[in-house]
């Protein structure tokens, strides 16, 4: 077997087990801050009893999972209702395969990766419809009904979101600087996630948040929804659907569900950070340095273990904006939710990337071009935060609300003239 053989397999079991490992923990840990950040910002203790802080509570949580009795309904469809967890989980642990922790972690530099995750994360619609049609429940049949058309809806201006970077690898790449640019590679937006780290240390930390700030938070609201995360928790609905899909699962099968849940909020982050941040670039993370001053072995271990710093702390910052919203906005209904994808997102998505293309052919110098083109999205980025009640249908005021009168869900208000026949002319 030849050395090469060896470092591949070696490379391929050091980011399995970190991936995997990573996958466990920060579910483990996200379970808990999800419910120590919503404690706080609501004045409450949240966990408190085992552990210091309740530190000790998710590993609880976990034992209790694998050791919970698995029920289920007599009359489930069985072949289904088991296969659902699986088909929900694989494509989070298959997703990990391309994100770029740093230069040697990552387990496939796939040139298509950014397609690679948009399909995968297609999987995951069949997955939570499968669990609401085979646990043969009404509510769990409305709440994979909602969560198809909501993650169908929202998957598409997911990817559109991104296009506007990947154009933008077509003119920062490494590739087409210099006075002979290669032309194979120049000119063409690259697609695969560790191209586009690499675009923006060329120039240097040029990341493109800067120039596609509209298309950082289109990806991460459409994010939000595709991971069933308030406000569009509405397949999950507790007041309305019990739990939605969740209803008749428990144990090591709703363990899954939770484990994809979070798993998928890490993988939203790690896309918008290795599109939009940068990857791994930040202080420190020069290979060329550390190779130098320790060697080539030893240099690329604290090199590399720095670029996955970074890169984990930048996802951290997403991970707890995920956390903040949940306690900070309020669950959008059915009808806002489909208004806001497809009268919202998705036209605003196409005007993003024809302007940008328009933006990018001026014939002017690079660096103006970028400036340009950033500048323009800026402006769309104001436009669309203070065009966003119109967006979602909230702007619009019930004739109880422009009279000052507080609406009553379900409850319609009478005119004044028909109010006053039943109440009497005197009455209050």
């Amino acid at each position: 077997m030849s050395a090469d053989v060896i470092q591949t397999i070696i490379h391929f079991i050091v980011t399995f087990l970190f991936s995997l490992l990573f996958l466990m923990g920060a579910a483990t840990i996200l379970s808990y801050l999800d419910r120590k950040v919503q404690a706080y910002a609501q004045d409450r203790y949240g966990p408190l009893h085992y552990g210091p802080a309740g530190l000790a509570q998710p590993l609880l949580d976990v034992g209790k999972l694998l050791l919970k009795e698995d029920l289920r309904a007599s009359a489930t469809d069985n072949p289904l209702f088991w296969l659902a967890p699986m088909i929900f989980f694989a494509p989070v642990i298959t997703a990990f395969v391309v994100l770029p922790f740093s230069p040697y972690l990552t387990g496939a530099a796939l040139a298509t990766g950014v397609i690679f995750y948009v399909a995968l994360s297609s999987i995951d619609v069949i997955g939570v419809f499968m669990a609401g049609w085979g646990a043969n429940n009404k509510y769990a049949l409305i709440g994979g009904l909602r969560s198809a058309a909501q993650m169908i809806s929202y998957e598409l201006p997911l990817v559109l979101a991104l296009v506007g970077a990947v154009m933008l690898t077509s003119i920062t790449a490494p590739a087409c600087s210099g006075a002979q640019p290669d032309l194979n590679t120049c000119g063409v937006g690259s697609i695969s996630f560790s191209n586009i780290v690499n675009a923006q240390l060329n120039p240097p930390w040029l990341w493109f948040v800067l120039i596609q700030p509209l298309g950082l938070l289109i990806y991460y609201i459409c994010g939000l929804a595709e991971t069933n995360r308030s406000p569009f928790d509405l397949p999950e609905a507790e007041s309305e659907l019990v739990a939605g899909y969740l209803t008749e699962f428990s144990g090591l099968r709703w363990a899954l569900f939770f484990l994809g849940e979070y798993g998928n909020m890490c993988i939203v982050s790690a896309v918008a950070t290795a599109v939009f941040l940068g990857g791994w670039s930040g202080p420190g993370a020069t290979e060329g340095f550390w190779v130098g001053l320790l060697g080539g072995f030893f240099g690329q271990v604290v090199f590399n273990a720095i670029a996955a710093f970074w890169f984990i702390a930048k996802m951290s910052l997403f991970l707890f904006a995920f956390l903040m919203v949940r306690v900070t906005l309020p669950r959008l209904r059915a009808d806002q939710l489909m208004r806001f994808a497809w009268l919202g997102l998705i036209p605003l998505t196409l005007f993003n990337i024809l302007l940008t293309g328009a933006l990018l052919l001026i014939p002017v110098d690079t660096s103006l071009k970028l400036i340009i083109a950033g500048v323009a999205n800026w402006l769309l980025l104001f436009i669309f935060i203070f065009g966003f009640r119109r967006l979602t249908g909230v702007a619009k005021k019930s004739e109880q609300a422009r009279q000052g009168v507080p609406a009553i869900p379900g409850v319609e208000r009478l005119p004044a003239k028909e109010a006053k026949q039943l109440t009497g002319a005197g009455a209050p």
